[in-house]
Parts: structure tokens; sequence; C-alpha cells
């Protein structure tokens, strides 16, 4: 069954309500450590909106488990990534206008300043992933990078309405999973997954992890951050909560 990251960037938000220094990011991250996650995610932004340098300074120093950096390649956050040396890099599209990421990496209209910023990255022992739609397309041009990962955006799945629409956009997930995997690549998935929607995508054959960030922050905001990634992380597992 898959693994479980929780995403900690709108721990962030809320502290930077206020610029203040709570709630820290980096002591909910050992909370969820604490509670069964299975990696952090979290995103440097370009305009700093809420994960700062010194965050992902802290959490590569002081978690246990996978640090995952979610990160665009603007060449001042490639060279952050280096200095750091996460363990892994999530590689998202990013647009300063947008409330959160919107879709997925366009490998192929960004392939040479993808390869150049992928091998800088890789030279310096940073596991890769790109955070593309599920597509095939998309899939072989990854595998053109040599980048072992991808993380599928399930936007598109999480926002259907109705059932027709929410089957066939799972069946892509599904169809396409197999085919990466086929070709050798680790399968994770994430964005807009939450609560009710969350076990179709852990039941997938393949998926290897499920990136969960937003509905675990809001849900431990009625139920505490303990028991909210407990229950995804029962979820992510495929049982029920």
């Amino acid at each position: 069954m898959p693994l479980l990251g929780v995403n900690i960037d709108h721990v962030a938000t809320i502290r930077q309500a206020r610029r203040e220094f709570d709630p820290d990011p980096v002591k909910a991250a050992l909370m969820c450590q604490k509670a069964g996650a299975d990696s952090i995610v979290a995103h440097l932004r370009e305009d700093r909106r809420h994960i700062h340098d010194q965050d992902v300074v802290r959490l590569k120093k002081e978690l246990a488990i996978r640090f995952n950096l979610e990160m665009s390649i603007a060449p001042e956050i490639v060279n952050i990534a280096c200095r750091l040396r996460p363990v892994q890099a999530t590689l998202v599209p990013e647009r300063r206008q947008e409330l959160t990421t919107e879709g997925g990496l366009d490998v192929i209209g960004q392939f040479r300043r993808l390869k150049t910023a992928c091998a800088r990255m890789q030279d310096r022992g940073i596991e890769l992933s790109l955070f593309i739609a599920p597509d095939k397309a998309q899939i072989d041009k990854t595998i053109a990078l040599g980048v072992g990962i991808v993380e599928f955006h399930t936007g598109c799945y999480a926002t259907a309405k109705t059932s027709t629409v929410i089957k066939k956009e799972l069946h892509k997930l599904t169809v396409m999973t197999a085919y990466a995997r086929s070709a050798g690549l680790v399968v994770n998935a994430g964005h807009g997954l939450k609560y009710d929607n969350t076990r179709p995508v852990a039941m997938i054959p393949g998926m290897y992890e499920l990136n969960i960030g937003h509905s675990i922050i809001a849900h431990a905001v009625c139920v505490g951050l303990d028991r909210a990634v407990k229950q995804m992380r029962v979820l992510a597992s495929g049982g029920t909560a």
C-alpha cells in the first residue's frame, strides 16, 4: 500500500498571516513524523509566500524521515537545492499569481531547461521527481531525462463533479500508473486529495506514495495534527478511517 507524504506548506501559510513565528512548520513536521508520516513535503516558492529558506534548512537537519523539497527550476531555487541536498526534490510548475500549483509540469516544452537543472541536482546526489499530468507523452519525456520518479497531478480527479468523470479520471490514473511502472518509474500522486477521495487512488496497483497537504492541515484545525495524520495514513494505506 502507498506511503504518505505530508505537505506542511499551509502551516507556514498560517504563520505568514501574522508574519510572526508560530505555528512553526518544522515543529508540525516533527509531529507528522511521530504520527506516522513517511515523508515531509515543503514547497520553497520563489515568492516565499509560505515556506522560507530557514525552514528547509531546519527540515533537512531535524527530520529522521525523508524530506521532499518541492521546487521550481528557477536558477536561485536550484542553487539552494544543490547546497541543501535534500533526499528528494520534486520539480513543479510555478506561477506568481496562482493560489496553488494548477497543473503538471510541461516536460516536453521545458525539456532543455529541465535537463540542465536535473543534471545539476543529480550530480549532487538528489533523487528527483517530476510533478506531471498522467499523460503518456509527459511520462516518455521524463524517462528521456533520466528521472526515476513521477508524481501524477490528481487535480482533475479531485475536482470532478460527476461519477462518470470521476471514473474516467481514476481510470486514466490507473492506466498511466501501469504504463509508468512498466517503464521502471516509481509513481506517486497528489493534489486535491481529501479524506473522502483518497482511498480509490491509494488502491491503484503500483502507486508508491500519496503526497497530501491542505486537507490534512485543514482537518487538523478541528481534530489536531496527530489524529489528522493518523486518519489519512489509514486511507493512504487503502483502509477506511
